[in-house]
């Protein structure tokens, strides 16, 4: 049986969007060492606030729209990733996502508590 609420589906999305995040970090990291390439990155803000529309108007998931980021220094081969920025973009975005999982873990939680009140 599953259980669905406009929280848990809030929190799905919220956690989908700091999946992608976290996927292009480790994609930023991995070409690290490819001449040319361009460290790519999204508004998380941004791709939340239209999850959350989508959610309360019952729409799919969207795509997250990606962008190159700006202001990074590049080097003489062209390529713009820095490890530092990266880094500390990979630990938000991992702390997002930890985050997500406590908030629904609650809320399945209170789901659960109220299933079993009468006993």
């Amino acid at each position: 049986m599953q259980i669905e609420t406009r929280l848990a589906d809030q929190v799905g999305r919220y956690l989908d969007l700091a999946a992608e995040q976290i996927k292009l970090n480790a994609a930023n990291m991995a070409n690290i060492d490819t001449p040319g390439y361009r460290t790519m990155g999204m508004d998380f803000e941004s791709e939340m606030r239209g999850a959350l529309a989508g959610v309360d108007q019952g729409a799919p998931a969207q795509p997250v729209r990606t962008r190159e980021v700006d202001g990074l220094i590049a080097r003489p081969d062209g390529n713009n990733v820095s490890m530092d920025h990266e880094s500390l973009a990979l630990a938000e975005a991992q702390l997002k996502f930890k985050t997500g999982v406590a908030v629904l873990r609650e809320q399945n939680q209170m789901v659960m508590d109220a299933i079993h009140a009468d006993k």
